[in-house]
Parts: structure tokens; C-alpha cells; sequence
């Protein structure tokens, strides 16, 4: 890396003595670039094995590229923890203005140790980081709110980032999300329970630098090669256009699409949560991620009337992604844009993950209709598909927590199934809740065997697509490609690119862009620091106590068919043979 290059600094916080300091690690950034490779590397340094996630002696790690400001697309804040849901590795990835901010304040990554004796929120603002007491900012019902206060006081407009929890994220449940920009989350895996428990409602990050480069005209070049593939490539156009929820039609006719619990694969409403239908009657506006030139972030317009008042609207406006779509309409069945909107802005506002809450509403749904649990557990919420307003009930329930039944589901699908019963159809993988791709095996494995048990680990779901136009894979070749896949994106999120972004930035492309950011990685090194990455963060899980042996693999993932036909449970569980094998 460049000599002097702030990129190298990394900030520690200490909450419990309110104190701050900053080390240079060029060590650090020269052998695992940024992001994923240098945030699991301060994990292993920071974190004790078998720590409680919700003590103060777990760390909360952000780490940022040396692409990040520079070139487009290298747009994602990397946070990672030990996760409250998981009981093992927390990643998220989040955009907004989260990592050009760190970057402008010249970190490359910020390490916070302890927890505060009371509510408070970081201020950090070039090489200043204030303590800001924020008791009367705790216990807001809205984290949005929370941020606009945040807003009013602190300098750096424009330039900022304002990461924030909701009550979710105060009253510690395991899947409480982190919202930042108002749009964007780090969401999965309950990094807003871990502010929460070190009583740190939220961080703002602020400042000014120029990034310096090798060499100005190569530079130029290569930033112009990039952003004319970014913005002429049609995958880039299909994100601007309808963003991610263009999934909804294609999945719905090949019968991927998870909808009631996966009881079934196709959605009757699916044309009305379309993509299609969302940017033809309810689009609002496109935002975009700091330097980048795709702006596929979609907000939707919700006016909703006051009371009997006519004339008189509430309008808000309401972002949607097809996870979303998938967890809180497919899943539940809920009819319309309108319906899902009003759910999405409620689990907006209390801060929690929309995948995980829409998964454990789809069990509790069906373990009420199948009399496993009953009123008196429910406190007379009738779980039912489509009945939007009794999920706005449960959901402020699951947040209060009021009985032990909401303190399970505040648990995940997990544990509440294993308290309940109902496990065959509770859809968690590694113990987080199942994303929205019932496309093959591939999928699912890709859900058990990922670092993060998230869909973005290694794109199973792609690998199901090929195999409906080309031959199956035998369980080792299965193995070897969802592997390799992931660890090729470690070195993308330690970059940190979008991942939207992965056909853009091509290995050769990669390597170019890092000698321009004074790293002289060759495509072979590059693929080399992406298995030593792999293997750190499940050298981490193991420590852990992850077991390839204790996955679960739910049986209603057997039971529905997908578009290449009923899995077979042989053929996984020899996949996981092999990863095992490979991994060990």
C-alpha cells in the first residue's frame, strides 16, 4: 500500500472508559487488503473465544476497501461481531455513505470494545471521536427519528454517515438490524442487539481527505474503463430499472419463489408485488449508494389516509428490495403493495432484519394453524396468511417481548421451534433465517455452508440456473464451485465491492484498480489471500463451536418441489460430505 496512506489507521474505541486512540497497521492491510480479510482478522484479535455476544467483550469491527472512493461501486462498510443470533460469526455489508465516510475520516477500519454505563452515540469527526450522552434519545420508538435529531446537531452535512438502532436493537433482539442513510442496513445477523447491548444507540462519521494513487493518468484511465462498463452493462441497467425485485416474475413462473412457509412455490399476487408494478404505480424516487453510478436503491410512495379525515394523507416513503418482497409478501401471503409497505415501514422503524422477522412470522403462522402453539401464547394475535393487521401486532410484540413465546420468536425460528416444536418447517440454515431462493440444491447448501449462511456467501441460486441448462454436478464438483465462488468474493468484500457489481470487476480488473491504490497483487495472490480469508473466518466459526455434523437441514426444503424437481436429501448431505472434507 501507499506510504502515509491514512488507509492504514485503524481507529479503536473504548466505551467502557470513554477513550479513543488510533495504530497504523500497514501489516494488517498489506497481507488481507480491507474489509472481510482485515475485519476477520481483528475478530480473531479482539473477540474471546466463547464470549457471550452480548457482553462487552464483544467487538464491533467496520472495515472499508482501497477502492472505497476511488472507483465506482466500491461502495460497502464491512461490519463484523459475534453474532447474538448465531451464537458465531456476525458479517453485514452495508452501502449508504457508511465507508467513504470512514474513509474520508482516515480509517481503514474502527475496532469499539466495552459498553458504556449509559446510553450514548459516537461522534467521530476526522481525529476527534466525542461520547454524546443519548439517554433521551433511548427508547424512541422510531429510529428514524433518533437519526434526525442526530442530524440537527452534528456537522458534516452531506459527507456523514449516521449508523442507528431502533427499539429492536435496545431491546436486544437477536435479529436487530443497524440502519444507516435511512435506506440502508446492516442488517442480518443482529449487529443493532450488539449496539444495544453496549448501550450505543448510534455513530455518526464525518470528514475530508484527499486519496492519494500511484499514478494520476492511470487513474483516469482505468476509473473511466470502469464506470463505462458500470452504467453500459445490462445487468447494471436491469439494477437501475427495477432493481432487484425483477426476481419476482421469473422466480414466480419457474416455481422457485418461497411463498407461505415454502408450503408452496408460486404466488397467485406475485404480478402485484411485482418489480414491474412497483416502478409503474408506486416508484417514488432512485437513490444510489455513495460513488456509484447505478442508483438501485428504490423507494416507494405509501399515502395513507388519516382516520375518516378526507383529504388528509400521511405519505411516506418506503424502500423495497425483493428479499423484503419475498419475506414479508410471498411469505405471508400478503396481497398487496399497500399491505406489504405498511409492514415494511413498521419493521423499519423498531430497526429489525425484514428477512429473519418475515421467516419467523411465516412459522408462527403456520404452528397456529397446526395447533402447535395457541392463543393464550400468541396473547390473542390470530396469526393468519394476508391478515396484515394482525403481523403489525405481533411484530411490536416480538419487540416488547412481553410473554415467553415473543422472547422465543425475538430468538429466531431457531430457537423458537426448538422451544415449540415445528422444527420440520422452521426455514433457518446455521441457525439464520432462510433467504428467498427455493431454485435447487445448490441454494440451500449454499445457505448451510456459507461463512454467513447468507444467500450473497456464494450465489447457489446461480449455480441451480446453470444446472437448468447444463448438466447436474456430482456432489464433489457441487462442493468445489459454491467454495471457490466464495472464496473469490472475499476478495470482493475486502475491496469492498458491491457484489452487484461482481461482472464488473472482472480478476484482471481487480488487480489493475489495486496497483492504482499501491497494491501489486497478481491475479494468482489475489486468489491465494481469498482462501486464506475463507478459511480465517471458519477457523473463527469452529472456534466457535460450528459443526458441519449439527446442520440442519429443514425437511419442508424436501417436501416442495423446486424448478429442478424435489431435492434429494442423499445428494446434500454428500455435498456437505465434501465441504467438510475440503474445509477441514
Amino acid at each position: 500500500m501507499l506510504k502515509n496512506d491514512s488507509f492504514a489507521n485503524v481507529l479503536y474505541i473504548d466505551l467502557t472508559e470513554k477513550r479513543f486512540w488510533i495504530e497504523r497497521r500497514e501489516d494488517l492491510f498489506n497481507e488481507n487488503i480491507g474489509g472481510s480479510g482485515v475485519a476477520i482478522s481483528l475478530l480473531h484479535e479482539e473477540c474471546p473465544e466463547n464470549c457471550d455476544p452480548l457482553s462487552p467483550e464483544n467487538p464491533i469491527i467496520f472495515a472499508v476497501g482501497p477502492l472505497t472512493g476511488l472507483f465506482p461501486l466500491a461502495s460497502k462498510t464491512v461490519a463484523m461481531f459475534k453474532s447474538p443470533h448465531t451464537n458465531n460469526l456476525g458479517e453485514s455489508h452495508c452501502g449508504g455513505r457508511s465507508a467513504i465516510a470512514i474513509r474520508m475520516a482516515g480509517y481503514g477500519a474502527i475496532v469499539i470494545r466495552g459498553r458504556s454505563d449509559f446510553p450514548v452515540y459516537i461522534a467521530i469527526h476526522g481525529n476527534k471521536v466525542y461520547f454524546r450522552d443519548a439517554s433521551a434519545l433511548w427508547g424512541m420508538r422510531s429510529s428514524f427519528t433518533a437519526g434526525r435529531i442526530i442530524r440537527e446537531k452534528e456537522p458534516g452535512e452531506g459527507l456523514r454517515t449516521i449508523m442507528r438502532i431502533g427499539r429492536a436493537g435496545e431491546k436486544q433482539v437477536s435479529y436487530a438490524c443497524v440502519t444507516t442513510e435511512t435506506y440502508r442496513h446492516f442488517g442480518r445477523l443482529g449487529l443493532g442487539a450488539v449496539f444495544g447491548s453496549k448501550n450505543l444507540k448510534a455513530i455518526i462519521i464525518s470528514g475530508k481527505r484527499s486519496l492519494p494513487v500511484v499514478d494520476n493518468k492511470q487513474y483516469k484511465r482505468l476509473y473511466s474503463d470502469i464506470y463505462k462498463v458500470a452504467v453500459s452493462t445490462p445487468a447494471m441497467k436491469k439494477y437501475h430499472d427495477l432493481g432487484t425485485p425483477q426476481n419476482v416474475l421469473p422466480l414466480n413462473e419457474l416455481g422457485g419463489l418461497p411463498t407461505r412457509n415454502l408450503k408452496e412455490t408460486r404466488f397467485e399476487k406475485a404480478r402485484e408485488l411485482s418489480g414491474e408494478n412497483f416502478a409503474e404505480n408506486y416508484l417514488g424516487r432512485r437513490i444510489a449508494c455513495a460513488h456509484c453510478p447505478v442508483g438501485c436503491v428504490h423507494i416507494a410512495v405509501l399515502r395513507d389516509p388519516y382516520g375518516d379525515e378526507p383529504y388528509f394523507y400521511k405519505t411516506s416513503m418506503i424502500s423495497y428490495d425483493y428479499e423484503p418482497i419475498y419475506a414479508l409478501g410471498f411469505m405471508l401471503g400478503l396481497p398487496d403493495v399497500p399491505s406489504f409497505l405498511k409492514l415494511m415501514d413498521k419493521i423499519e422503524v423498531l430497526g429489525l432484519d425484514v428477512m429473519s422477522a418475515g421467516v419467523i412470522l411465516a412459522w408462527a403462522t403456520e404452528a397456529l394453524e397446526r395447533g402447535i402453539i395457541s392463543i393464550k401464547e400468541t396473547m390473542g394475535v390470530e396469526f393468519k396468511w394476508g391478515e396484515l393487521d394482525q403481523y403489525l401486532k405481533a411484530i411490536d410484540l416480538i419487540v416488547e417481548q412481553p410473554n415467553e413465546f415473543y422472547q422465543a420468536l425475538a430468538r429466531g425460528v431457531e430457537y423458537a421451534s426448538s422451544k415449540y416444536g415445528g422444527k420440520d418447517f422452521a426455514l433457518a440454515f446455521g441457525k439464520n433465517e432462510m433467504p428467498g431462493y427455493h431454485t435447487g440444491p445448490a441454494a440451500h447448501l449454499g445457505y448451510s455452508i456459507g461463512a454467513r449462511h447468507s444467500h450473497l456467501d456464494n450465489a447457489g441460486y446461480s449455480i441451480d440456473q446453470k444446472v437448468l441448462t447444463k448438466k447436474s454436478l456430482s456432489p464433489r464438483e457441487m462442493a468445489e464451485a459454491l467454495i471457490s465462488e466464495e472464496q473469490w468474493r472475499q476478495i470482493l468484500s475486502s475491496l469492498v465491492i458491491c457484489f452487484f457489481a461482481r461482472e464488473v470487476y472482472k480478476p484482471e480488473i481487480v488487480s489493475e484498480s489495486l496497483k492504482v491504490a499501491g497494491f501489486e497483487l497478481g491475479i494468482d495472490e489475489l486468489k491465494e489471500i481469498g482462501k486464506k480469508i475463507f478459511y480465517e473466518k471458519y477457523k473463527f466459526k469452529f472456534r466457535e463451536g460450528f459443526s458441519f455434523d449439527s446442520l440442519r437441514l429443514p425437511k419442508r426444503i424436501f417436501e416442495t418441489p423446486s424448478p429442478l424437481g424435489k431435492l434429494d436429501e442423499g445428494y446434500m448431505r454428500s455435498v456437505l460430505e465434501h465441504v467438510k472434507e475440503i474445509i477441514k
